[in-house]
């Protein structure tokens, strides 16, 4: 009979491509244990950015333009070329050597999420999501077991295959006396809320709604391609707030949707930004009002879920920062502006960048998996019950 394997140290890969399409995020981690006295650090983190044609392609499947199985075929072995490459490089750059890693957890690129059921050609009612970035190539290209593909399982239990990052937050910001919520603002806004001295069944998360994606959207829009995102809100900060645009974005129904939920480009991507354009028009504002008045949404959108669906189940103390969103002056500044008697920090201050935090995450989702333990949490996703999350692709045989 095979030994279940041990719970000695490794070292793993966490690989992540977020909404944004921005590129791949390494994470080195070093895990070792198990939960609740599970041990994991983050060694090192690098981020290695898409060529500009493969994220086109990304985000034009994302936003749901016409496609077809060949090129979804294709670019989900392209990607698992550029994971392989992304691992190699980060190595490379870590100084370590592929030999010393153990394991890679890879999150993949989603290119749809569809987290509650609908009725599908007439029959019965499914949820469903697609992460590409073929597992079995980053293992045969880089000879290291490859855990990917997490969601899957959580939605075959009636979850909505995410938030799944909610379980690390809960291993590593847990406090017996502190109650904090970790908020991790990528090109979507999603919070974990632990609070103090809590359980696994106490901890609860969900997606806020917009992070970085629809102000990303109006930068690229506006300067055709040639600028990703609004460096520091240099952009922003040259326009104003057009009250009527954001009164009516904040309208929306989905802000007013209880947890647990989760968002993706089918809610805010291209169509949602052709949108506020559109609004743009209608009220006379500048390109740099609109950026101005995207990127004042996300914080807002944020202290509104807080108002309603946080502060009246917990008593927090403290919010924790991850993502690209925490490097946005703005959006900082309005989260603390709205946040008086709670400390405001970033993920770095307590050890983990705030870049490399969900790349790091998949790195202990992916340690889980190989030790067979479930790591989502029902009360974050709605599932019926815990699952073991992923798909292994085990290393050639050399």
């Amino acid at each position: 009979m095979n030994r279940p394997p041990s719970n000695k140290a490794m070292r793993v890969l966490g690989l992540m491509s977020g909404t944004s399409a921005d590129g791949i995020d390494v994470a080195l981690a070093r895990i070792s244990g198990a939960p609740p006295h599970l041990q994991a650090n983050l060694e090192n983190f690098t981020a290695i950015p898409f060529p500009r044609t493969v994220r086109d392609a990304i985000l034009r499947l994302a936003n749901g333009a016409p496609t077809s199985t060949k090129e979804i075929s294709q670019l989900n072995f392209l990607l698992g070329e550029l994971f392989a490459g992304a691992s190699r490089e980060a190595c490379r750059r870590f100084r370590t050597s592929l030999t010393s890693i153990s394991l890679i957890g890879s999150h993949g690129q989603t290119v749809y999420h569809q987290g509650l059921p609908t009725r599908t050609f007439g029959q019965q009612r499914v949820a469903s999501t697609l992460q590409i970035g073929e597992p079995a190539v980053i293992a045969a290209r880089t000879g290291i077991t490859t855990i990917a593909d997490f969601r899957p399982a959580d939605l075959a239990e009636g979850g909505q295959g995410g938030p799944l990052v909610p379980f690390v937050d809960y291993l590593l910001y847990r406090h017996a006396r502190i109650g904090r919520v970790a908020l991790n603002i990528g090109g979507i806004s999603n919070v974990t809320v632990i609070p103090k001295g809590a359980e696994p069944s106490d901890v609860f998360a969900f997606d806020t709604g917009p992070g970085n994606m629809v102000v990303d959207g109006l930068v690229s829009n506006f300067t055709r391609g040639h600028a990703a995102y609004d460096i520091d809100a240099k952009l922003a900060r040259k326009g104003r707030v057009v009250p009527r645009i954001l009164n009516s974005l904040l309208d929306d129904k989905y802000f007013r949707q209880r947890p647990p939920k989760s968002a993706g480009r089918e809610q805010f991507g291209e169509a949602y930004v052709q949108h506020l354009i559109t609004l743009g028009r209608k009220h006379k504002a500048s390109q740099e009002d609109l950026i101005r008045t995207a990127t004042i949404l996300t914080p807002l959108s944020i202290l509104d879920a807080w108002h309603r669906f946080i502060a009246p189940r917990a008593k927090i103390n403290q919010l924790i920062v991850a993502g690209g969103g925490s490097h946005n002056p703005l959006m900082m500044a309005q989260l603390a502006a709205g946040l008086r008697d709670v400390e405001v920090t970033n993920s770095a201050s307590l050890g983990v960048s705030e870049d490399g935090k969900e790349a790091f995450a998949f790195a202990i989702l992916a340690y889980e998996t190989f030790h067979g333990r479930p790591s989502n949490l029902v009360a974050a996703t709605g599932a019926r019950r815990p699952a073991i999350l992923g798909k292994v692709c085990y290393a050639p045989s050399r």
